[in-house]
């Protein structure tokens, strides 16, 4: 038994054919149109988002730049704190005769200066 399958070729056919292949190429230009559409939304979703993402580095260093400058003025202050207390101390006659001999070895006349490790005032 074999069947012998035999195709219409009339008007109606040919006409759904050539409807069936116009819709395909609407079909293809509207998935093409709506591909470049998702091209350029992704692209304008990245951009941004790179930008954010490097301004957020951006922020982080500045964020550590300003822990360590704090760190180094607390540093720079304490230093400053100590040097105005040296200087009110070396306006007193008496504790700056004492550091001088101590520190620069000056003594007065017949008299020998010894010096004791760690007695210095500074």
């Amino acid at each position: 038994m074999s069947k012998n399958i035999v195709q219409l070729n009339n008007s109606f056919i040919q006409n759904e054919h050539q409807r069936r292949r116009y819709l395909m190429k609407e079909r293809q230009k509207r998935n093409r149109f709506m591909g470049w559409v998702l091209i350029l939304m992704i692209l304008l979703f990245i951009l941004p988002t790179y930008n954010l993402a490097q301004s957020y580095h951006q922020l982080l260093q500045r964020r550590q730049q300003l822990s360590d400058l704090q760190t180094q003025y607390q540093t720079l202050s304490e230093e400053k704190e100590k040097e105005t207390a040296f200087a009110t101390k070396l306006k007193d006659e008496d504790y700056a005769a004492k550091y001088m001999r101590a520190k620069y070895y000056y003594s007065k006349n017949r008299e020998a200066v010894y010096t004791i490790p760690d007695l210095l005032p500074r």
